[in-house]
C-alpha cells in the first residue's frame, strides 16, 4: 500500500463495505468515497479520522492512513518506562496482581508476553516463558501438545482467534502463518460441548482446566496501549481452584 487510494480501497474491502456502505458509516457521498479511492479527491485529517472511526482502524493503520495522506501521525507508541505512562503501568500492574491467585498476563498484539502476576510465572515458568517471550513462538514450539490434554480443540479456537486478531489489523503474516500451523493440528475441528473451552494443562502430577477473559484498555490513543490485551485466567473447575490457591504463597 504506496497510496491513500490504495490503502483505503483496501481496508474498505477488508471490512466488506460497499463505498456507499462505507459512506453512510462516514457520513459523505458515496460519490466522494468513488473519488478518494481513484485520487480523484485528498482527504483532510478530519475525513481521514471519520474514516478510521468507520472502518474502525486500530491506530497505527489510522497513522499509516494519515502519512499517505500527507499528513503527520497523530497517535503516538510510547515506550512503556515513561512518566506519561505510570497511570497504565499502575493499573495494568494492579489488575495483574489482584487477580491471584489466579494467573493473569498482558500480550501485545504479537502475543510477546508484556507483564505477568507471580500465578502466571508459576505457570508459564514451567513452559519456558517469561516476560519478553512470546506465546505465539511456544504454540508452534511443539511443546505444548503433550502437556495439554485437549490440545486439538485449543489449537482450533486459537487459529480462530489470529485469524479475527490479523483481520482486524489488516492482515499480519505471523499471526496467519501460526494460526495455519493451529488449523492443521489433526482434529481441530472436533466439537467440543460446553459454554467455554478450557485449556486443560497437565504440568507435573498438576491438572488445571482454565478459561480465559479478555480485557483491554478503553479510549486508547497511544499505540502501546491500543496494541495491548490483559488475559484473565479463571478455573474451570474446582481441583483447579484447589489446585491454584496451593500454589499460591501463604
Amino acid at each position: 500500500m504506496n497510496d491513500f487510494p490504495q490503502a483505503l480501497r483496501m481496508w474498505r474491502k477488508t471490512r466488506r463495505f460497499s463505498q456507499l456502505g462505507l459512506a453512510v458509516e462516514a457520513s459523505v457521498s458515496a460519490r466522494h468515497i468513488a473519488f478518494l479511492e481513484t485520487g480523484r479527491a485528498r482527504p483532510s485529517p478530519a475525513m481521514v479520522g471519520r474514516l478510521g472511526d468507520a472502518l474502525r482502524l486500530p491506530l497505527a493503520a489510522r497513522n499509516r492512513l494519515l502519512t499517505l495522506a500527507g499528513f503527520a501521525s497523530r497517535y503516538p507508541g510510547r515506550a512503556w518506562d515513561v512518566a506519561e505512562m505510570a497511570p497504565i503501568r499502575a493499573a495494568m500492574h494492579h489488575s495483574l496482581e489482584r487477580h491471584a491467585p489466579y494467573p493473569a498476563l498482558a500480550v501485545d498484539r504479537l502475543w510477546s508476553v508484556v507483564a505477568m502476576n507471580a500465578p502466571a510465572r508459576t505457570m508459564f515458568g514451567t513452559l519456558g516463558i517469561g516476560e519478553g517471550g512470546s506465546l505465539l513462538d511456544l504454540m508452534v514450539s511443539g511443546i505444548l501438545p503433550p502437556l495439554i490434554e485437549n490440545w486439538p480443540a485449543v489449537a482450533h479456537h486459537a487459529a480462530q482467534r489470529l485469524r479475527t486478531e490479523s483481520a482486524a489489523q489488516g492482515g499480519v503474516a505471523r499471526l496467519d502463518a501460526v494460526a495455519d500451523t493451529l488449523a492443521a493440528v489433526p482434529g481441530a475441528g472436533q466439537t467440543v460441548l460446553g459454554p467455554v473451552v478450557p485449556t486443560i494443562y497437565r504440568l507435573g502430577a498438576v491438572r488445571l482446566s482454565l478459561f480465559a477473559i479478555i480485557a483491554q484498555f478503553g479510549t486508547p490513543e497511544d499505540m502501546t496501549i491500543d496494541d495491548v490485551k490483559i488475559e484473565f485466567y479463571f478455573p474451570a473447575d474446582t481441583a483447579t481452584d484447589v489446585a491454584l490457591r496451593a500454589m499460591a504463597p501463604a
